[in-house]
């Protein structure tokens, strides 16, 4: 298995991220309004961006799932999925720093929906 070098891999692993996330019983009703078409590709500038840098990604992520009234049961099956992703795709330390990526995202963004208090010295570690 090799690690994720391109973004040809980041396609390959955010299409089979929300392959999951899209019949998922319990994230896959949060997302039923989402106009999958043009989101997609957003991610793929996203993770683009944090993996192998860049600035192709424009926008705020929290901003989009503020509303969706998510709570720690919905970040946990993301968490779950995102790294299930991965470990059946790559490895490598982009492979790890993706999973290492979303942790700190979600719990940023945990924080700011008041799901997780974290401590602030706990917080800049994300």
């Amino acid at each position: 298995m090799a690690d994720i070098t391109n973004r040809d891999e980041v396609v390959r692993l955010v299409d089979a991220f929300y392959a999951k996330v899209r019949v998922d019983a319990l994230l896959a009703p949060k997302f039923t309004h989402l106009d999958w078409h043009n989101h997609v590709p957003i991610m793929y500038n996203y993770w683009s961006d944090l993996l192998l840098g860049g600035t192709s990604y424009e926008g705020s992520p929290f901003q989009r799932h503020m509303l969706l009234g998510l709570n720690e049961k919905h970040f946990q099956r993301w968490h779950e999925i995102f790294e299930e992703t991965v470990d059946e795709l790559f490895e490598g330390t982009k492979a790890t720093e993706a999973k290492e990526r979303l942790r700190s995202v979600a719990g940023v963004f945990q924080h700011r929906l008041g799901i997780l208090n974290l401590p602030g010295d706990a917080l800049k570690s994300l």
